[in-house]
């Protein structure tokens, strides 16, 4: 069994590629010739990766004829909401193209490569209290450009699978974090600031944004677990969230990892370029479909997932400092 993982060099991306080779698959990865490779130099000797621009179709055919993957996960992406309000068109571009490039090359190439389409809670968008928990029957009001390009990926799906008969998948994940998340995230760029002050390397003052929002947070290393179950027996065609359940606020967020900070004193301090146009106020979502139908459910708790953060930007200031 050969799983291509675009985007492999990522947060996402390393994890699934551990979790996938503990399963005994052959792993191909896709990179692009900056990728930085931090996430999986642990694992260098036991996948193969490949050079691709995912923008460019004739680069995508050869990707799929070198990697001859019975399944493929789709994860490179702009992925950042944040940034998607700095970069709307390139977010759009980046997004939908590439995975449309992947789309046309396995329709050309013939292949019958099962493939996963990685939506987001952010698909959901405004969502008013009667709505809750969020179902994957819930209207699509995406509240960034980030939000409208995964919406694209998500009925790009549809449509190839509907169209096409292509084996595709749709997953919607809502948030998730765990070790190698990228600071620009707010749990993790609140545990790099936390581990920073610890040692010294900046004043006891976390900035923060928005602390009101509340998100359904799970383990990524849950999500990769989902990812992999629907890989195996999800219905072509449908689409699942893959959630908690439980909603935190950023600010409980934050607060608990202050609890286990080795400092004290720390003042929290509102940064206005840490503020979006608009952002949405409230996810928590329902995983009865994906339970009933492959059995997954969350099994880490945040609480671990936010202590394993932690520890991992402390190691990371460590080697720093070396």
């Amino acid at each position: 069994m050969r799983v291509l993982i675009t985007g492999i060099t990522g947060f996402v991306g390393s994890h699934l590629a551990e979790y996938t080779l503990g399963q005994g698959a052959d792993v191909v990865g896709s990179v692009r010739w900056r990728s930085k490779t931090d996430n999986i130099e642990h694992l260098r000797d036991r996948i193969t990766l490949i050079n691709s621009d995912l923008r460019d179709l004739s680069s995508v055919r050869s990707l799929l004829e070198q990697a001859r993957a019975d399944y493929i996960v789709h994860l490179a992406a702009q992925s950042f909401v944040g940034a998607s309000w700095e970069t709307p068109s390139e977010t759009l571009l980046t997004n939908a193209i590439s995975q449309m490039n992947l789309f046309e090359a396995i329709r050309q190439l013939g292949t019958s490569a099962r493939f996963l389409v990685i939506g987001s809670s952010e698909e959901y968008g405004l969502v008013y209290p009667d709505e809750l928990p969020i179902r994957e029957t819930n209207a699509l009001r995406p509240l960034s450009p980030y939000a409208v390009s995964k919406v694209t990926q998500d009925l790009m799906g549809f449509q190839y699978w509907k169209s096409y008969g292509l084996d595709i998948v749709r997953a919607r994940a809502f948030n998730h974090d765990g070790p190698r998340r990228g600071d620009a995230f707010s749990t993790s760029s609140f545990a790099k600031q936390i581990a920073e002050i610890e040692v010294g390397r900046r004043e006891p003052v976390v900035l923060v944004g928005d602390l009101k929002p509340t998100r359904d947070f799970t383990d990524v290393r849950d999500i990769v677990r989902g990812y992999w179950d629907l890989l195996g027996r999800g219905t072509a065609g449908e689409v699942y969230n893959l959630c908690s359940g439980v909603d935190w606020s950023i600010e409980r967020m934050l607060n608990f990892l202050l609890a286990q900070s080795t400092a004290s004193g720390i003042e929290i301090r509102p940064d206005p370029a840490r503020l979006r146009p608009s952002d949405v106020p409230t996810l928590r979502g329902c995983a009865d479909k994906i339970r009933q139908a492959v059995g997954w459910e969350p099994r880490i708790p945040f609480e671990q997932t936010l202590v394993d953060l932690l520890e991992y930007w402390r190691q990371q200031i460590r080697r720093q400092l070396r």
